[in-house]
């Protein structure tokens, strides 16, 4: 880089600033454990403002004086502020209330501070192999060759045999713990630049967004033509480098098989002795969905803003045509007053007239006089035992069951809650688990795929239940 580039990005760029700033220490500090490490997206005001209240009063409760001694809310302003650049503040859609979210440029500060702490180990031999791979992907995929290509495979399946003769002999090569914890460092760092890079797409998108809004404010050709435009710009996102890799990353994490792959895989990592394994990366394949979820809304908005711009084109066209509707009845009372020399002939000798007095009048109905009181019943013996035979099914148990079974965000079958907590109460227990009405709750039906349950009725006799697959999810 040139001497004029990085004096450039020392006076304008967002991050650059934020490490000059007096309170860097703070910012990077709240920021940071809010939006990064509790990989959070748009938070309302009320909200961001109470958790800097406790972040500040933990820091100054700690010195004589005061060390912030400014409001949550102005330093929640300055930091939004179009010259700092470290937070947007805007009003997402249908809400009224502020939003603030962290800039990609924070992330990219953030990101580099964390990186100064020093390392008690850095491992070189997990990456120089993922360079090695990353070369043969490139190299073999783009081979047009089919000889080459069928030799490549055939090594690989060479390979592959010597490694499977070898497992069956009872020659097993484990990786020793320098390796693991080499491989672990990688993943870690890997995951979580995967959760910044997500920001800075979404930021990319939401330029495009702008775009688009401003392209619409100041059109003034036919509607066609702009329609064409914006379609145009929503398939060059969707067909873009940066589009097409987010896509196939989302369509990845939507697949509940490599979702399950996942959550297996990190279970077992983090179980590994060898390694001083991360409380957070454990659930880190949720955290990649929340935060491709936020940048997927962002690619959405473009297409809102189509469906907005045909609402509004559609009411000026009604307008209009009400207009026209009152000039022409304009133009029909000037002529009732001002009848033109020739008017219309009409083979009636005379026009009905009907007088208001030769309606009917409105004729009250007498009032009906009922009777409520019955008769008092003689006296007899009834049968309350259907009455006392009721039984009561306590949703809130059924709810703290899916709790204990289930962490937050995320989501499971009905049929392996049962397995867990039986049922005792028959088919008033399954109806119970389907009618939830939890806030953290959700109780999904998919008829396309089929769960049996079985269970016992309160008799104490075997019944199976036929139900669409039942999906529980806590938000």
């Amino acid at each position: 880089m040139e001497f004029e580039t990085i004096e450039a990005l020392r006076d304008r760029h967002p991050a650059w600033r934020l490490l000059r700033a007096d309170t860097a220490p703070l910012i990077l500090g709240f920021l940071g454990s809010h939006f990064v490490e509790g990989n959070q997206g748009a938070t309302p005001a009320v909200r961001l403002i109470s958790a800097l209240d406790d972040y500040l009063y933990g820091i100054n409760a700690a010195s004589t004086q005061p060390r912030f001694p400014r409001s949550p809310q102005d330093y929640l302003d300055t930091w939004s502020q179009p010259d700092s650049g470290w937070l947007r503040r805007f009003y997402p859609s249908r809400s009224d209330e502020v939003h603030y979210d962290a800039t990609a440029e924070f992330e990219k500060a953030y990101g580099w501070v964390t990186g100064l702490r020093a390392r008690a180990f850095v491992g070189t031999e997990s990456r120089l192999h993922t360079v090695v791979d990353l070369l043969r992907q490139i190299v073999h995929g783009t081979e047009p060759d089919p000889d080459t290509r069928i030799a490549v495979l055939r090594r690989q399946r060479d390979e592959l045999d010597r490694r499977i003769a070898e497992a069956e002999a009872g020659n097993i090569e484990l990786l020793g713990d320098t390796a693991v914890r080499d491989r672990y460092q990688q993943f870690a760092r890997t995951a979580r630049e995967l959760l910044a890079d997500f920001r800075e797409v979404e930021e990319n998108f939401r330029q495009l967004d702008r775009a688009a809004r401003e392209r619409i404010a100041s059109w003034e050709g036919s509607k066609g033509e702009l329609l064409a435009e914006l379609v145009a710009s929503r398939s060059d996102i969707s067909g873009s480098d940066q589009g097409s890799s987010f896509q196939a990353f989302y369509d990845f994490l939507l697949s509940e098989a490599r979702q399950d792959e996942l959550g297996d895989l990190l279970t077992r990592v983090q179980s590994l002795a060898p390694i001083d394994a991360d409380r957070r990366l454990g659930s880190i394949h949720h955290d990649w969905s929340e935060a491709a979820e936020r940048t997927q809304q962002t690619v959405r908005q473009i297409s809102e803003q189509l469906r907005r711009f045909l609402d509004d084109q559609v009411w000026l066209e009604n307008r209009r045509v009400l207009e026209l509707v009152r000039s022409i009845e304009a133009a029909a009372l000037a002529c009732r007053e001002n009848p033109p020399a020739e008017g219309l002939t009409v083979d009636l000798p005379g026009l009905p007239i009907m007088l208001p007095f030769e309606r009917p009048l409105y004729d009250a109905r007498p009032a009906t006089r009922v009777d409520s009181m019955l008769a008092p019943a003689d006296a007899e013996d009834l049968d309350l035992s259907a009455l006392f035979g009721q039984s009561f099914v306590d949703q809130s148990r059924l709810a703290q069951n899916i709790r204990a079974v289930l962490p937050e965000r995320s989501s499971t079958l009905l049929s392996e809650i049962v397995e867990l907590y039986p049922v005792t109460q028959g088919a008033a227990e399954i109806i119970g688990y389907l009618s939830l009405a939890e806030v953290d709750l959700a109780v999904a039906l998919d008829e396309t795929e089929e769960t049996i349950i079985d269970y016992a009725d309160p008799d104490g006799r075997s019944r199976r239940a036929r139900l669409p697959k039942v999906t529980v999810t806590r938000t």
